[in-house]
């Protein structure tokens, strides 16, 4: 079982940056996929981006291409989000999330693991 803990949230001027982790704990979290999703009060969860297990392979939604990176430390059990330029619609509650593949990850499927949220807010 890997336990997930998100943090890094905070409130931001448009424009502004943020750095967004995620830190495992009690599972082979190098083995696994992770990905970040964001939601919204009475709104659909996004999925936001992912990064395979090794590292070598990332997906994003359109909407943030060339302004958030995904990466990961598998030394560190830990992925990071950082996200540039950010938007007033940008501001949600942001999860992190695992399963076995990113492809599960983009496809929407209920992620194995889930982690408890951190809230982005950008002022415009």
């Amino acid at each position: 079982q890997v336990h997930l803990v998100e943090s890094g949230g905070g409130l931001v001027q448009a424009g502004g940056s943020l750095r967004l982790s995620c830190a495992a704990s009690g599972g082979a979290f190098s083995s696994i996929a992770v990905g970040w999703f964001r939601q919204a009060p009475g709104k659909e969860r996004e999925f936001v981006a992912a990064i395979s297990w090794s590292g070598g392979d990332t997906l994003y939604t359109d909407s943030v291409k060339g302004r958030f990176t995904i990466s990961r430390d598998n030394a560190k059990n830990t992925v990071y989000l950082q996200m540039n330029s950010l938007k007033p619609e940008d501001t949600d509650v942001y999860y992190c999330a695992g399963d076995r593949t990113l492809a599960r990850l983009r496809v929407g499927v209920q992620p194995a693991y889930w982690g408890q949220g951190t809230q982005v807010t950008v002022s415009s």
